[in-house]
């Protein structure tokens, strides 16, 4: 890596550790507001140590020249996602007073919007540190939804070339420069999270509580301002205003663009979310049925539980209305599978991405047909896009690394001393960015306080390669990557 492309790379990470540093006054206005004066100096002090780092590394100005070429750019991410969650960590440390391992793990699920937490007593905690919990959220996911559409494509993996449809792709002139498309995002994210903070407020949260949820539900994060999480609330306006807020999120936010410049029927005509709407009303259809004849609740009580606490599930945020692991085996495995599923390419949530199970579909189809006609040519589209060999080889590839990835990462686990549940369905849960694992430790009425540090640690690495997409990461690893 060149010297120009490693200071172009410590410029651009300065931009972010800036940007973070100035975001950390935010938890310091919200102190002042509700004239809690303890760990004013604490957000203070980790906001000059970053606004520092940031300066010292923007100090010598951007390159004159020097573009970022796929590799480096690949760099950047990594690098960037690792540095943000490292000074994102300060806060957890000089005002909660949680050590590094703990700190980290916390950062690195706020930022990467996985919303596994380490923290107990969150009914009583400081505002300061519940605001900087979901501002991690609510910046990593305007975060990620810029990588998906920028980054991934270069590795084949995100599949926003997909779902480029005619009226959105910047390739027909729709957007014709990236600012663009990056400043209608921006004003879509944003818009969408004074939304729901809006829903949340009108449906009966205090606005505290109404900003924080909004900025997990949009990003898909999960945290809360409550042990018992959303079902702290139970007026059932506040649980379908969840319930909306985390589909918003889990749509490719390069189709709000397109909407945005008035093609009003990009999202309705999308097969991704359609695919995503099916197979989550199917869910709610098939879980409401079962946990409606299992319990003495009314349908449509069970229909809100089911609705909000599936459409958490599949769409990686991790809000949870109880125990949804003591619905029985059947809902259990459910629920397991719903998580591996996720969202939208190109939106905050995790997971496969739909787009993968609908490509492999279609190859199924294709290969079924080919055994019947052995000689026919068969054309393999999606999104009418047609499916390109290198795209469909890079989706297997994907998806075969992302199996291994939770498989090998579980292993290590239990290792440290977990049981086999706990450390596959937590190795899951960070993989796919879901939060909440199963079993009594991890499970929905859990968190992961008290764990091992090493099985920390661990989990950690599988958030960052889960919301990088992996390959993002194991492209680093490659010695081919670092030669001229």
């Amino acid at each position: 890596m060149s010297l120009s492309s490693l200071r172009i790379l410590a410029f651009i990470n300065g931009i972010f550790l800036i940007t973070l540093a100035v975001s950390m006054l935010v938890p310091v206005a919200t102190l002042l507001i509700f004239e809690r004066h303890a760990g004013i100096h604490g957000f203070l002090w980790s906001s000059l140590i970053t606004f520092v780092a940031g300066l010292a590394m923007v100090a010598r100005g951007k390159p004159e020249q020097g573009n970022l070429r796929p590799r480096d750019m690949y760099m950047l991410t990594v690098s960037g996602w690792l540095s943000v969650s490292l000074f994102a960590a300060l806060p957890f440390i000089l005002v909660q007073g949680a050590d590094i391992t703990d700190a980290y793990f916390e950062s690195m699920s706020g930022i990467t919007a996985t919303g596994a937490t380490v923290f107990t007593g969150l009914d009583d905690m400081s505002p300061g540190v519940l605001i900087w919990r979901s501002l991690l959220h609510w910046l990593g996911g305007i975060g990620f939804i810029a990588m998906a559409v920028a980054i991934l494509p270069m590795l084949r993996i995100g599949g926003m070339r997909l779902f480029q449809t005619e009226s959105s792709d910047r390739s027909d002139k729709v957007m014709p420069r990236s600012h663009m498309v990056a400043k209608y995002m921006v004003v879509a994210y944003v818009g969408l999270s004074a939304l729901v903070v809006l829903g949340f407020w009108l449906a009966g949260m205090g606005l505290f509580d109404a900003i924080n949820h909004a900025m997990s539900a949009i990003s898909t994060g999960g945290f809360s301002t409550s042990d018992a999480s959303i079902g702290k609330w139970q007026q059932p306006a506040v649980h379908w205003v969840a319930v909306v807020a985390m589909i918003l999120g889990s749509l490719p936010f390069v189709l709000y663009v397109a909407t945005l410049r008035g093609n009003y029927r990009t999202l309705a005509k999308d097969e991704q979310v359609r695919g995503f709407l099916a197979i989550l009303l199917s869910s709610w259809l098939i879980l409401t049925l079962w946990y409606g004849l299992t319990t003495d609740l009314g349908w449509l009580e069970a229909l809100r539980l089911v609705a909000l606490n599936v459409t958490s599930v599949m769409s990686t945020t991790g809000f949870a209305a109880g125990d949804y692991h003591l619905w029985g085996p059947f809902a259990s495995m459910l629920f397991f599978y719903l998580g591996f599923i996720g969202g939208c390419s190109g939106s905050t949530a995790g997971g496969l991405k739909i787009f993968r199970f609908q490509v492999a579909y279609i190859l199924l189809k294709a290969n079924l047909k080919q055994l019947v006609h052995p000689r026919a040519v068969i054309k393999q589209s999606y999104n009418r896009h047609r499916l390109d060999e290198d795209i469909v080889r890079s989706i297997l590839a994907f998806s075969f690394f992302f199996t291994i990835t939770i498989a090998t990462l579980a292993l290590a686990l239990t290792l440290t001393g977990l049981d086999w549940i706990t450390a596959l369905t937590g190795s899951a849960a960070m993989v796919s960015g879901v939060g909440p694992g199963m079993g009594p430790i991890i499970g929905p009425a859990g968190n992961y306080a008290s764990l091992p540090d090493t099985a920390k640690w661990l989990l950690t690495i599988g958030m960052l390669l889960g919301r990088l997409e992996i390959l993002t990461v194991l492209v680093l690893l490659f010695p081919a990557f670092w030669r001229h």
